[in-house]
């Protein structure tokens, strides 16, 4: 869950290689915050220098301001999640080990019987790391081969687990080495220099054309060229591509918080990833979609595999699929799936949803469904990335960089592409007849629009949170796809706030859960449309009936029009009428902004919240 930068440019020492991976950091921040550091190799035998600190970005920072490092022509940077150790100065990366700087993402499995190898030979040991003995095996292998790439090499095949490293030695000012295993790696492309990171926004502000990394591969950087071998050495092709947005989409725009900006970005978000959908017919086409119509067409069994606020995009899907397709659909957390020996085969399709599309868990449980016989078809918002490349399918959203840890347009992107997978489906199945598909595709057209009178109205949503920025508990209830969107809100004022909350279906309030209201609790209530048949609408009504008379506040959400739930609310929050299945897209972003807002009101940093991190690249 690291984020790792590596740059090497022309043999001439300057303040680039510093400063552009500095700023790769910055980008990066997001993937962990515990610790952050440098490597620095200087031409003409300067050697070797570090930095590294304890704590956010800013320490390291400052360190290097009271403290300035020699200038350099390359250069490594790591900003740490912690697994093995405590965020310490101690063991922040990078590791040194003699000659060598290495930085890690990732986790090695096997680290101990290689440390006892290493003690056994008489190697002193700083860090309580699993990072430090994969430093210390490269120098060993380094002393034997004198070649950094195939010292990389063999150091790859030794180490069980997942990792990305990089590494720099003090007298090669003009190489960098990376190798990646079951952890995300891209190179950047430039002229006279190249650059690695953990994800094209390391790099970004220098060059869009980017080299995808395969699985077990090498990577040597210099400052003309880029070659790629896998673990034994042999040569290996990445495949190129151009970033198709840049490093202005990555900044706050304004914005008090990346997260403020993201949650206002999301009219766009889902707009983009309805754009080219449908051909000149007028049918829906998806991106990228490797799997035969006739098995699509045979599947009897949908698994949504995901973790988190994906999961909850999973659970809107459930019901949207089974409406339109009639094809029962399965919600399974990831980390759990591959663990219950689940039933899969050749008529089952497994759905992954990951922003990252590096997600640990999702990408193992991709790997098992594919052993059993499945086809896994992606829902992923970043190109190249590792789930994706490892599916028989792929539907991209188009969300644009998402920086703040806890995720907003990446999520309602997450469910507009199911949507699309959903009607996709219908339509090659023939469960639904070709204007209705239409219709409901001009619905979901004009979501971006009525995202946008919500947040236009978000006012309200503010001031409420402000006035309980105190409290220790909030409650959410929904019912049918109302559920799924009060999980989800329950779990952003989790993230953000660091309060108890919860998400309730909110017909199992008076099988328990209602012992937690008491006076004064606040609870939000996501009400259905009273439209239509067989709606629920009535059965919420009472259930805020019966919380109001146990005293809770109720902060309700209510489509316009929805006069009957205002005797019942002390906050009412109106939506733009929709269809019932898409109004998920509509009833979330009430709960972002309060969220949000409670946590800023709180004093705290909703962009970087204490132990997360953005992108889960560990089991």
């Amino acid at each position: 869950m690291c984020g790792i930068v590596g740059y090497v440019g022309t043999q001439q020492a300057s303040t680039r290689p510093l400063e552009v991976v500095l700023e790769g950091l910055r980008r990066l921040e997001y993937r962990g915050y515990d610790s952050a550091g440098v490597a620095l190799v200087a031409p003409d035998g300067g050697g070797l220098s570090t930095a590294k600190k304890a704590g956010k970005l800013a320490n390291l920072v400052g360190e290097l301001q009271a403290h300035p490092l020699p200038v350099a022509s390359a250069a490594i940077g790591h900003t740490r999640w912690a697994t093995h150790g405590a965020p310490n100065d101690v063991n922040a990366h990078p590791h040194v080990a003699g000659p060598i700087a290495l930085i890690h993402n990732g986790i090695v499995e096997n680290f101990a019987v290689l440390k006892a190898e290493l003690l056994a030979d008489g190697v002193q040991f700083r860090s309580e790391t699993d990072t430090e003995v994969a430093a210390h095996l490269l120098a060993r292998a380094y002393a034997e081969t004198g070649d950094l790439s195939a010292a990389m090499c063999g150091v790859a095949r030794r180490l069980e687990g997942t990792f990305t490293l990089l590494a720099v030695h003090a007298d090669l000012p003009d190489v960098v080495v990376g190798a990646r295993h079951d952890s995300p790696l891209v190179v950047g492309l430039g002229e006279g220099e190249n650059f690695l990171g953990s994800d094209v926004a390391a790099f970004i502000a220098h060059t869009r054309d980017a080299l995808e990394l395969g699985q077990d591969q090498v990577v040597t950087l210099s400052p003309d060229g880029v070659e790629v071998t896998d673990f034994f050495g042999v040569p290996a092709q990445g495949r190129r591509y151009r970033v198709d947005w840049d490093a202005a989409a990555a900044e706050k725009g304004g914005f008090a918080s990346f997260m403020d900006k993201e949650i206002h970005d999301q009219p766009q978000a889902v707009g983009d990833t309805l754009l080219g959908r449908t051909d000149l017919a007028g049918n829906l086409v998806l991106d990228d979609l490797r799997i035969d119509e006739s098995v699509l067409r045979s599947i009897d069994k949908i698994v949504v595999i995901a973790c988190g606020t994906a999961a909850y995009a999973g659970h809107v899907a459930k019901y949207a699929i089974e409406h339109w397709c009639r094809i029962p659909v399965e919600v399974e957390l990831a980390h759990e799936f591959r663990y219950r020996d689940p039933v899969v085969g050749p008529r089952t399709l497994v759905v992954a949803i990951s922003q990252s599309g590096e997600t640990m868990d999702t990408l193992m449980a991709v790997r098992h469904a594919r052993e059993q016989g499945a086809k896994v078809l992606a829902i992923c918002n970043t190109h190249g990335s590792t789930i994706p490349r490892e599916s028989d399918a792929v539907l991209y959203t188009h969300a644009g960089p998402e920086i703040a840890v806890a995720s907003t347009k990446a999520f309602l992107s997450q469910i507009t592409a199911a949507y699309l997978l959903g009607l996709y489906l219908a339509q090659l199945r023939g469960n639904k007849f070709p204007d209705e598909i239409a219709e409901t595709f001009d619905q979901l057209r004009a979501m971006p629009e009525r995202i946008q009178t919500v947040l236009d109205r978000a006012d309200a949503v503010r001031k409420a949170a402000r006035e309980l920025a105190d409290v220790p508990s909030v409650l959410f209830l929904g019912r049918h796809v109302g559920f799924p969107v009060a999980l989800e809100g329950a779990l952003k004022l989790k993230e953000l706030a660091y309060i108890h909350a919860e998400g309730f279906a909110a017909g199992e309030l008076k099988h328990g859960p209602i012992a937690l209201i008491d006076e004064g609790q606040p609870v939000f209530v996501v009400v259905p449309s009273p439209r239509g048949r067989d709606s629920l609408h009535s059965k919420v009504i009472s259930n805020i009936q019966e919380i109001r008379a146990r005293g809770a506040r109720t902060l309700v959400i209510a489509e316009d029009g929805d006069d009957a739930v205002e005797a019942y609310a002390d906050d009412v929050f109106y939506v733009p009428q929709c269809p019932t299945l898409l109004s998920p897209l509509l009833a979330t972003v009430p709960l972002q902004v309060f969220a949000c807002e409670l946590a800023t009101a709180r004093g705290l940093d909703v962009d970087q919240p204490r132990n997360l991190a953005k992108s889960v690249t560990v089991e």
